[in-house]
């Protein structure tokens, strides 16, 4: 498998009309004029996995992945990705949950003092998932090595302290609730996200 370049996989998103355009509250409870909607994307099991095999070429340009014993996935967003990731990579594959607003480690599932984790989402926009996560791993003894996702819409404001493999780096506008472009206030918001509360 190659890459897929960052075009393709926005022709991707639209082809199934999951690139969609309107007024969305996002998880991260920022505004936006674009939604990527990737739960649509991977309900067609042969888009995943062409995304998540070039994701995968990806990350093996990048990282050694015989240096990383675990793939940790915050859930919801991540959950499928870091399953088809880790079916290329050969790599054992868990998930965080969030509990009383928290990630945590549950159903049985385990991160051993040390273990060397590639952190896996579908979308990144300012990282603030994704570093909660790395919270939860990081009380439990293991080291983030670096983060995959297909999509980072939220260009180079995002920093997570570690490298971060994406299919695509997107500069989409997102904007605090209270302020708001016209063409947004004048449009009824819709929360299509994951995190609970917003």
């Amino acid at each position: 498998m190659t890459e897929l370049n960052q075009d393709e996989v926005l022709d991707i998103y639209k082809s199934i009309g999951a690139l969609l355009e309107g007024h969305f509250i996002l998880s991260s409870g920022l505004h936006s004029k674009m939604y990527l909607q990737s739960a649509l994307v991977f309900s067609d099991t042969k888009i995943g996995e062409k995304l998540c095999s070039s994701l995968a070429y990806k990350v093996k340009k990048n990282i050694d992945i015989n240096k990383i014993d675990l793939i940790v996935s915050p859930a919801m967003g991540g959950v499928i990705v870091g399953y088809e990731l880790s079916r290329h990579l050969g790599l054992k594959n868990i998930f965080a949950e969030r509990k009383d607003g928290e990630f945590s480690i549950r159903r049985g599932f385990e991160i051993k003092k040390n273990d060397k984790i590639l952190v896996v989402e579908d979308i990144v926009t300012t990282g603030k998932s994704s570093l909660e996560c790395f919270k939860c791993i990081e009380k439990l003894g293991g080291n983030i090595v670096a983060e995959a996702a297909l999509i980072n819409r939220g260009g180079d404001k995002v920093n997570l302290g570690v490298p971060l493999i994406t299919l695509a780096n997107l500069n989409i506008p997102n904007f605090p609730p209270d302020n708001l472009p016209e063409d947004l206030i004048n449009l009824p918001a819709v929360k299509p996200g994951s995190r609970p509360g917003l």
